[in-house]
């Protein structure tokens, strides 16, 4: 077994619960932590036999380019998506922050994580 992190992927979209939230979009920070067997992968040292993390990034950019009202929801998206397309996953958890989020305070950010 072996664990594939990506972190700091960042994003501008259009996630939120407000209108202008929709319209005028904000900036999203994305970590992923993903499970998977990489026992074939170390020993051939060939991509076909590994987790590809540069589609599983291309996958989250995807999906974080559709407007939701909630985090939540753009999770669940993030993580259905993913298993999917990849099926050597075992066991994922992605934590979505919105940056500087409207909620009438000085705010670094607000973050959500679903696991499955």
């Amino acid at each position: 077994m072996g664990v594939i992190e990506i972190e700091g992927m960042k994003f501008y979209a259009y996630h939120g619960h407000f209108a202008a939230e929709q319209v005028v979009g904000n900036h999203f920070e994305v970590y992923l932590r993903l499970e998977t067997n990489c026992n074939a992968a170390a020993k051939s040292d060939n991509l076909d036999d590994a987790l590809n993390y540069q589609a599983v990034y291309e996958t989250v950019k995807e999906v974080m380019q559709i407007k939701s009202a909630l985090l939540e929801n753009v999770s669940k998206r993030i993580l259905d998506t993913l298993y999917d397309r990849f099926p050597a996953i075992d066991k994922a958890r992605v934590k979505i922050s919105k940056m500087n989020p409207p909620m009438g305070g000085e705010i670094e950010r607000v973050s959500v994580t679903l696991e499955r």
